[in-house]
């Protein structure tokens, strides 16, 4: 079996990993990726946060996304019953990007991937992780490409950014039952035909339904005049509807009146998907010669979208550990790593249950908010969980469980 090397081999060509091999080809490194599909390829997640915006223009993909044509985004809109509420996310504590893009996922991919390629970075699509071995000197993964030969290839850092594939976790034993509730995701594309003025675009709307605090809606423009449509909820919730996936989706936002008037004059065009059980946890996000990044290693819940800004996170973090590496420094991946990834999850994690449990849904929706909170909120919601400066990030839970009995 033929035998290749290289710097760091990245399994997976999505935004954590290709922001890694830009991130990396900066620092001069020979990078290999390896992706099991063929982009462009359908993916979910649509909704950017600024914070990302840091980390594509460090990895010097900006000015590929920024031409790209994607929907501009500065906010976030919530709807319940008939209370609305948003946040403008230039009017925040934190420094920093306060705009980004929403995007088809398929394009936005590919446009980062093209990226790594551009500055030097190797990618292979259709090209299979069959298995890995970390008991040597340097990881060595086993792969398979289209033409079904198999190969080998060593490296000194091996990066997982398989996203939901999970290959790491899955071929090393790393997998953990995760903390959250079963929930699960139904969603689609539709040309959503809104009335002007009905809808900004420029925002994602998020529609609770009027009756259980638990079952919420995603609605994300698009530059072309369709969006993204998808609601989540607990399992039973989900599976008490009978039909296909699409009418499963058109059954439960006709219970919603302000999103089924919105949407009243939709081309449902595009089967819906769905995606169960989706909370993932790991034993360890790192070990010899390896680290998992974004979904490969923790997934939490879409509510605030804020995946891929732990992916880009991850990745920025695994980046400079290895760079640390290759000067010769003492690198502690659990210390500068895995800690530091964990302490803007685990911020992340704090609001997403507080969400579902509905104290963060009175913050949210109070009539008279504190403009300094609402900023310090709006900060977080941007995605600049990492900010400690932020008493919202630092003393999270204190201070959500404060503010949630003021507003109750």
């Amino acid at each position: 079996m033929k035998t290749e090397s290289a710097d760091i081999l990245i399994i997976g060509a999505g935004p954590a990993g290709s922001v890694a091999a830009g991130l990396l080809r900066k620092q001069g490194r020979d990078v290999l990726v390896l992706e099991r599909e063929q982009f462009p390829r359908f993916s979910i997640g649509e909704s950017l946060l600024p914070q990302s915006m840091e980390y594509i223009e460090a990895a010097g993909m900006l000015q590929d996304v920024v031409e790209a044509g994607f929907q501009y985004k500065n906010g976030a809109a919530f709807v319940r019953g008939d209370k609305y509420t948003d946040f403008d996310f230039r009017d925040k504590f934190s420094p920093g990007w306060g705009t980004t893009f929403q995007v088809q996922r398929a394009h936005f991919d590919h446009v980062l991937a093209k990226g790594a390629e551009r500055q030097g970075a190797t990618v292979r699509y259709r090209h299979e992780v069959l298995s890995v071995d970390t008991n040597g000197e340097q990881p060595e993964v086993t792969a398979r490409g289209p033409d079904g030969e198999t190969y080998r290839v060593r490296a000194r850092f091996l990066l997982d950014a398989s996203g939901f594939g999970r290959v790491l976790p899955r071929l090393l034993n790393l997998e953990t039952p995760s903390n959250f509730p079963k929930r699960g995701a139904i969603f689609t594309h539709v040309l959503d035909r809104t009335p002007p003025g009905s809808f900004d675009r420029n925002k994602i709307r998020v529609t609770v339904h009027p009756e259980h605090v638990h079952v919420w809606y995603w609605t994300i423009p698009f530059s072309d005049g369709r969006c993204s449509l998808g609601v989540v909820a607990k399992m039973e919730y989900l599976e008490q509807y009978q039909g296909t996936d699409t009418e499963r989706l058109q059954a439960i936002v006709k219970e919603t009146p302000s999103l089924s008037d919105l949407l009243k004059d939709a081309v449902w065009d595009t089967p819906a998907r769905k995606l169960t059980g989706y909370a993932a946890n790991v034993k360890s996000l790192w070990g010899p010669g390896f680290a998992l990044l974004g979904n490969a290693g923790e997934f939490l819940d879409p509510v605030f979208s804020s995946g891929v800004t732990i992916a880009f996170k991850s990745a920025s973090l695994a980046a400079d550990c290895i760079r640390r590496a290759y000067a010769g420094e003492t690198v502690d991946w659990e210390k500068d790593y895995a800690k530091p990834l964990k302490a803007g999850v685990d911020t992340f994690r704090t609001f997403v249950e507080s969400w579902y449990e509905g104290g963060f849904q009175q913050v949210i929706f109070h009539p008279n908010p504190s403009p300094d909170v609402r900023r310090m909120i709006s900060a977080i919601l941007a995605g600049y969980a990492w900010d400690t400066n932020n008493p919202y990030v630092a003393e999270s839970k204190r201070r959500l469980t404060v503010l949630e009995a003021v507003c109750a």
